[in-house]
């Protein structure tokens, strides 16, 4: 019940946050993959996300919101398709050469909250680690509650150290190491990846 209500007061209270200056702030440890949302000293909801790789590391400092677009697609990263719709190279960027016949496909990066560079939160895959370009990615519906919350603008600190592979477990499955025969790989990127993992994310109370 309380995160019902949780939900309801941030999607309740957004339109009027669009016409002031929003009351929260974020802050995003990326070495517990977690990010807050705060309102003065409260900890009004908190979410798991997979920030950069290394890299592709987050970068750290104090930063605002810049820019809020409810569909962003990425205009660096993406994948590689056939005519056919079957991808052909997970993780692409806009400099590969594309061969005949495919076409790139830009990485969705939906409810995106751009606060330094191109680095910024969205919805998106959290496979247990951090493994983004840089963005901080959040499930489906924390992401929406952040989009609703903030505004152009909003504080935004990010802080912490980016754990290495001895950290990966206890932020979900370790991503695959060693030697992979061509067949054995998986073809889909995680951004695009069509049954994600879903983890818990929750209001906080003190």
């Amino acid at each position: 019940m309380r995160a019902f209500w949780g939900y309801f007061l941030l999607f309740a209270a957004a339109p009027l946050f669009g016409q002031s200056e929003s009351p929260y702030r974020v802050e995003i440890d990326l070495s517990q993959q977690t990010a807050y949302l705060i309102n003065g000293r409260r900890v009004v909801m908190q979410s798991p996300i997979s920030s950069g790789r290394y890299g592709h590391l987050t970068s750290t400092g104090s930063f605002k919101v810049i820019e809020k677009e409810r569909s962003h697609s990425s205009s660096i990263y993406g994948k590689i398709v056939d005519r056919y719709g079957r991808t052909i190279v997970a993780d692409a960027d806009v400099d590969m050469h594309v061969p005949a016949g495919c076409k790139f496909v830009p990485a969705p990066m939906p409810y995106f909250m751009r606060f330094h560079g191109s680095d910024g939160m969205h919805a998106g895959y959290l496979p247990g680690y951090p493994a983004s370009h840089g963005c901080v990615r959040m499930p489906d519906q924390t992401a929406i509650a952040f989009y609703n919350a903030v505004e152009v603008g909003t504080p935004v600190t990010v802080f912490g150290r980016t754990p290495r592979t001895g950290g990966y477990s206890k932020f979900g499955p370790q991503p695959q190491r060693g030697f992979q025969w061509p067949w054995s790989r998986q073809p889909i990127g995680p951004q695009y990846e069509p049954q994600p993992r879903i983890y818990q994310s929750r209001p906080v109370y003190p």
